[in-house]
């Protein structure tokens, strides 16, 4: 999306970088012409991101996870170091 010098100007002037602009962009609510990310939606935005990191250190617990997909379905899922091609009489 484009900017307006306007914009940027009341961004320099009130401290708003523009991570914080996207940040608004991709989890604020959209009230008539205007999102709006307020201190409701940052307690509940944290809350997903902590649910989030204890899901991906759980993954790395495990040292990563494989899923495989065909034909638009889920097949199977494992972790990333518990396939060997050698022992499965592969190549």
């Amino acid at each position: 999306m484009s900017r307006t010098r306007h914009i940027g100007k009341r961004m320099s002037q009130r401290g708003i970088r523009q991570v914080l602009v996207d940040l608004t962009l991709q989890f604020g609510e959209d009230v008539q012409d205007r999102c709006v990310l307020g201190r409701e939606g940052l307690k509940n935005l944290l809350e997903v991101v902590r649910e989030l990191e204890q899901t991906a250190l759980r993954a790395l617990d495990k040292g990563g996870v494989v899923v495989v997909q065909a034909d638009g379905a889920l097949v199977t899922a494992y972790n990333v170091d518990s396939y060997d091609r050698r022992r499965a009489g592969g190549r």
